[in-house]
């Protein structure tokens, strides 16, 4: 069942939360903290049953991705982006699949989306150059999966653009080993990966208007309603389920750090009614983030599950409140954080760690909050959205 792989999650958590400041340092997650998620499940929540996974409600791979964020932000991140990759691949051609996890369902599968390539055609399928920053995860995926641009036959994009999502195995792609140097979610390994004129197969790409609207799924006989969900609001969700993790292990902490803690008056902290109503103000909005992070993807799934259509705006609300869901989680966490004490600015205080992590989260582009409001105001008012605003619903 996909609530066993929380419960696991929770009993790995001490070790997890152990492994943490190793991982930072090591600039990646170690092969200890990656056996620990292998074996709690968490990457194959929404891998099809077929191939040893879950197939689980979004709602259960949101709520495994913050038990693991609480922990270690690093790892949660790493779920919430590679665990994402297993639903695509799931609604491309069946090869990819067999390729992928016939031999081992615990195959990682890494990214960016990002369209840094050029993927010139040619027979039978695609000639792939590019690098792109950004791969979480990637020293321990096998596979990965790039955005890339179609080429006009002489190195530049087709105008008007058209983008498609290529998946390559290992042996295809470079990582670049010293590409990774940041100030929070070091543990993510997320390094730059490069390609040199690798072959792609037809069968390995899907054009990305497919995936943001559940047609790729439909067109190769897929028809669980969670491989028909928006591309745009399933993407999100694991980033963004890290982010409130962090926070919610941010703020757990915290209360521990205070309970004994006394205040350069001589006041015990827990006597202090200006930090506990800063605590229990952030406590309410954290936990607010994660109420409606789930309803949105709870609310997306039974609509494609009942054969509804998902209207632009209704998919622009839903990215509304995932960005609004990040940007007040972490605007909690800063309010408990400048009330921890001096102590909290030291390396060895993991809390320093959750800040960052969180910090640095919110810097990842679909937490942007511009677009999204942008382009949701414009949808309530029923007028049609230009194409630039269109790009992330």
């Amino acid at each position: 069942m996909a609530h066993d792989v929380v419960e696991r999650v929770e009993q790995f958590g001490p070790k997890l939360a152990e492994l943490a400041a190793g991982n930072e340092k090591l600039g990646r997650l170690s092969d200890e903290t990656v056996g620990l998620l292998r074996t709690a499940g968490v990457l194959r929540l929404l891998q099809p049953t077929k191939f040893g996974g879950y197939a689980a409600h979004p709602r259960d791979f949101a709520e495994a991705v913050m038990a693991v964020a609480r922990h270690d932000g690093a790892a949660g991140w790493v779920c919430g982006v590679v665990g994402v990759h297993p639903w695509e691949a799931a609604q491309m051609d069946p090869r990819v699949a067999q390729e992928v996890w016939g031999e081992n369902p615990e195959t990682w599968i890494a990214s960016p989306y990002m369209p840094n390539g050029i993927a010139e055609p040619v027979d039978g399928g695609y000639v792939l150059s590019g690098r792109w920053p950004f791969s979480s995860g990637t020293d321990h995926a096998d596979w990965v999966f790039l955005g890339a641009l179609v080429g006009d036959g002489k190195g530049r994009p087709v105008s008007p653009p058209k983008v498609l999502h290529v998946i390559l195995p290992r042996s295809s792609y470079e990582i670049i080993e010293d590409s990774w140097d940041v100030i929070g979610l070091c543990g993510t390994g997320s390094k730059d990966v490069v390609v040199d004129g690798a072959f792609i197969p037809s069968y390995r790409t899907v054009d990305q208007d497919e995936v943001s609207g559940g047609e790729a799924a439909v067109s190769n006989g897929v028809g669980e309603a969670l491989y028909r969900l928006p591309f745009t609001s399933m993407f999100p969700l694991g980033i963004t389920s890290a982010v409130i993790g962090i926070c919610e292990g941010a703020l757990a902490l915290h209360l521990e750090q205070q309970r004994e803690r006394v205040a350069v008056t001589g006041v015990q902290v827990r006597d202090d009614p200006y930090v506990l109503y800063a605590a229990g103000e952030a406590a309410a909005e954290i936990a607010a983030s994660r109420v409606q992070l789930i309803d949105g993807i709870s609310r997306v799934h039974d609509r494609v599950a009942a054969g509804e259509t998902v209207t632009i705006e209704e998919r622009s609300d839903i990215r509304r409140n995932q960005v609004r869901c990040a940007w007040r989680a972490v605007s909690a966490l800063d309010e408990i954080f400048a009330r921890s004490g001096g102590n909290v600015i030291r390396r060895g205080n993991p809390l320093q760690r959750y800040w960052r992590d969180a910090h640095v989260g919110l810097a990842h582009m679909i937490h942007v909050p511009g677009v999204a409001y942008h382009a949701n105001s414009l949808a309530q008012m029923g007028v049609d959205l230009p194409p630039q605003l269109r790009v992330m619903l």
